[in-house]
């Protein structure tokens, strides 16, 4: 309920301010009251909202311990939220009310396919988006703190071949989103330079409430590993079948799955069976305990699965504004692609200023454990040698 009021709101000022005035932003983006306004792009309705409401209120969360201090610049940050509903078209729509009502900031979205729509936007509007988009196609539309494409297929390659020891591998890909699609093409490339045989490349049409169709194609070409390259509504899904009807192959889904939304949709079972392509959970980064501490403190829930990247995010933003003496998109920018060794919650933070993404990503292989929740494998970790 207190998401939906605060949605509601953000939106009545959106449309108070264009009746009012017409324009309520100036030409670097900026708001003209006494608050540093941060949008927050994520899919906060729809089946993606948990993920969604997780980003919004790791952001909030930042936002509060920076007006414990001096806020952004001597002003109070408010969080305002933009709800894209995983959709390009939601997302263009609220995107252009919310830079109307004037901002001096935006996290955001998740989903690449809305991105690529609305962080040219944002842009456009003077502002330098912090963005959680992983399609290599939002390169250098603003910065990121998590893990792209062109990091994230070979982590998934290398996963299924030095760890899993697959010789053949049957992909299913989400033909709509920007990412699926070609996340999905780069691990069959890598796959198949490695000597490994795809056996199926199947589209996937997300929103369906059954894919047993799917499962059994992939499975009758007897792959040692299914491979999802889907969001967590269908890789949920996915999961659940292929246990369900006893498929032999390993299950793995990718990245575009990671949330805790595919263990509510999988079942807790179904998900143990199935390891996830995505990043370590919140409470697997070193120091993290305070962090997670004061998450559940003002929420009384557990962190969300990108509730600590929208949290270093704003975080990021902030000191940039800092290093930067102000927003303006050039400076902040230079500012912002000169960082090296920057710390939060998510760990070190160094920028490629060719492209604005983080170096190196954050890409780690996920276990469900027996309540659910979602930890780094150990098994991965020590096969790979990764530091997590």
């Amino acid at each position: 309920m207190q998401n939906k009021i605060r949605l509601a709101t953000a939106f009545l000022l959106a449309g108070l301010a264009i009746a009012a005035a017409g324009c309520g932003s100036s030409s670097s983006g900026g708001s003209d009251s006494d608050t540093f306004r941060v949008g927050l792009e994520a899919p906060l309705s729809g089946e993606q909202s948990t993920l969604g409401k997780g980003m919004l209120k790791g952001a909030e969360m930042a936002a509060n311990q920076l007006n414990e201090k001096s806020g952004i610049g001597g002003k109070q940050v408010e969080v305002v939220p933009i709800d894209d509903a995983a959709d390009p078209a939601t997302g263009v729509k609220a995107a252009k009310s919310a830079i109307a009502a004037g901002l001096d900031g935006i996290v955001g979205p998740y989903n690449s396919g809305v991105g690529i729509e609305t962080l040219p936007l944002y842009v456009k509007a003077g502002l330098v988006p912090i963005r959680l988009t992983s399609d290599d196609s939002t390169n250098g539309l603003g910065f990121t703190l998590q893990p792209m494409t062109y990091q994230i297929a070979p982590v998934a390659s290398t996963a299924l071949t030095n760890w899993q020891h697959a010789k053949t591998v049957a992909i299913a890909y989400d033909p709509t989103q920007n990412y699926t699609v070609s996340v999905s093409k780069a691990l069959k490339d890598s796959l198949e330079k490695a000597g490994v045989t795809v056996t199926a490349f199947e589209k996937v049409q997300p929103g369906k409430n059954d894919y047993t169709d799917v499962v059994e194609k992939l499975a009758a070409t007897k792959p040692d590993v299914i491979y999802a390259a889907v969001y967590f509504p269908e890789g949920g899904l996915i999961a659940k079948e292929m246990q369900e009807a006893g498929v032999e192959s390993q299950c793995i889904a990718d990245y575009a799955s990671y949330d805790t939304g595919f263990v509510e949709t999988a079942g807790i079972a179904a998900a143990q069976a199935c390891p996830v392509v995505g990043v370590p959970a919140p409470e697997d980064f070193a120091g993290s305990a305070p962090k997670v501490a004061g998450y559940k403190d003002e929420f009384d829930e557990d962190p969300g699965t990108w509730s600590p990247y929208t949290y270093d995010s704003l975080k990021f933003l902030a000191d940039g504004v800092e290093k930067a003496g102000g927003t303006d998109a050039k400076k902040l920018t230079n500012a912002l692609n000169g960082v090296s060794g920057w710390k939060g919650w998510t760990g070190s933070v160094t920028i490629d200023p060719h492209n604005g993404n983080r170096r190196p990503a954050t890409v780690v292989i996920v276990d469900t454990d027996a309540k659910g929740r979602l930890h780094v494998d150990e098994d991965w970790a020590k096969a790979v040698g990764a530091p997590y």
